[in-house]
């Protein structure tokens, strides 16, 4: 039997809300954080595509200036996510070789490097800033939290998609479990709502194009769905063994039971159609927790809001649960805040511990006519989970196959 990992801090920094208090009641008041943007490029360069879910406060108007200027944004948000979850776990003091960092990108600086590209070709070599590399490097956002917090245990980096930040957090569980450390902020930050990003999806047909009402246009497992939505920001948890928490009195949201990571090997953005690989992450985080598929009681479904991605998970689960998997109740929480890359698993990972704690399971939005070849148990309205003990797992899965899976029981 290893050590109990359990929640201690929360912190985000998303479209519905600057931190995680604010995400969270927006989330169950059924907000959307998607909206029209408002920047010269999107006509300059004729973006098909003028929405998406750009976080409801800006990182740098909460860093200190000078602070704010080294970093990118996908760094800016991990140290706005970082210090909200330290602070909230009570800013537990130990030697900082006992502190440890697990955080994710999917893509990493893509601002500095772009912007500093054209800064090249406009003004010349002398204009680029110093800083540029260790601005847009993908370890960045990580170094930048274990900096801040002289976390000297160690400080990883994940990029595996839209898998990120969910990698991230079974790392954390593995490496508190090895006893690499005794606390671990662990999470993950995107930011690229940029015209190449826009530009590609857009042309992969990957993203909504509902230009006229851009607030519903994340409508997972809808009949009308056309794709996801891009979102940006970014969510951190501070994870600790059991002892070390109630050594010290912290206060504990829930227990991070286990966490499963497998690959597809079949399409570099296609989904594995039987649902495989996804299907075996969940089976490896359930026996990880030491569970079975008649424990859980809650799923934070990845849901894009993708013809194809949707009805592929909907596979994945009822590989594992069979027909139950229409009794669960399902979050699909990308209806509100779009779809956050490589910071989404984190921030639907501390959606999915809220609920535990709180024994509520958020509603999804925009779902006005259900896919009849996806009846899953989802509402518009949350949904009580009751006062028994709760069990939940959170997916994520990414471009290149990624598929990572974290499993949470509520905290008795």
């Amino acid at each position: 039997m290893g050590k109990k990992i359990v929640v201690t801090g929360i912190g985000a920094s998303s479209p519905i809300g600057g931190t995680a208090t604010e995400s969270w009641n927006a989330l169950l008041a059924g907000e959307s954080g998607v909206r029209t943007l408002e920047h010269e490029w999107i006509e300059k360069y004729e973006i098909p595509v003028t929405f998406a879910a750009e976080a409801k406060v800006r990182p740098d108007t909460v860093l200190d200036r000078p602070i704010a200027k080294r970093l990118d944004p996908s760094s800016q948000f991990a140290l706005v996510a970082a210090k909200e979850a330290f602070a909230d776990a009570g800013a537990p003091e130990l030697p900082p070789e006992r502190l440890g960092v697990d955080w994710a990108t999917g893509i990493g600086g893509l601002w500095s490097l772009l912007d500093a590209w054209d800064t090249l070709r406009e003004k010349g070599p002398r204009r680029v800033m110093p800083l540029t590399v260790p601005m847009l490097m993908p370890n960045a956002p990580s170094a930048a939290v274990s900096m801040h917090f002289e976390a000297r245990a160690y400080a990883r980096t994940v990029a595996s998609a839209c898998a990120s930040s969910t990698e991230s957090l079974v790392n954390a569980y593995e490496h508190l479990q090895a006893g690499l450390a005794d606390v671990v902020i662990a999470g993950g930050s995107e930011s690229v709502i940029h015209p190449v990003t826009l530009a590609s999806f857009n042309a992969m047909q990957a993203l909504s194009r509902r230009n006229d009402s851009p607030e519903t246009a994340s409508r997972p497992y809808d009949v009308s769905r056309d794709g996801f939505v891009m979102g940006e920001g970014a969510a951190a948890l501070v994870l600790e063994t059991e002892e070390h928490a109630l050594a010290r009195g912290a206060r504990i949201y829930a227990e991070l039971a286990g966490g499963g990571v497998t690959a597809d090997s079949y399409h570099i953005t296609a989904p594995e159609p039987e649902g495989l690989g996804a299907s075996r992450a969940v089976e490896l985080a359930l026996a990880q927790a030491g569970a079975t598929a008649a424990d859980v009681t809650h799923i934070n479904a990845h849901a894009t809001s993708t013809p194809v991605g949707d009805i592929a998970e909907y596979t994945a689960l009822m590989r594992v649960f069979g027909e139950r998997v229409t009794e669960i109740p399902v979050s699909a929480t990308k209806g509100a805040t779009g779809h956050l890359l490589g910071g989404t698993g984190a921030l639907e990972a501390m959606f999915t511990v809220l609920a535990l704690h709180h024994r509520v399971a958020p509603p999804t939005i925009n779902l006005v006519e259900q896919d009849p070849q996806i009846p899953l148990s989802v509402s518009s309205q949350p949904v009580p989970l009751g006062a028994a003990p709760q069990f939940a797992i959170s997916n994520s899965f990414g471009f290149g196959g990624h598929n990572a899976v974290a499993a949470f029981r509520s905290y008795e």
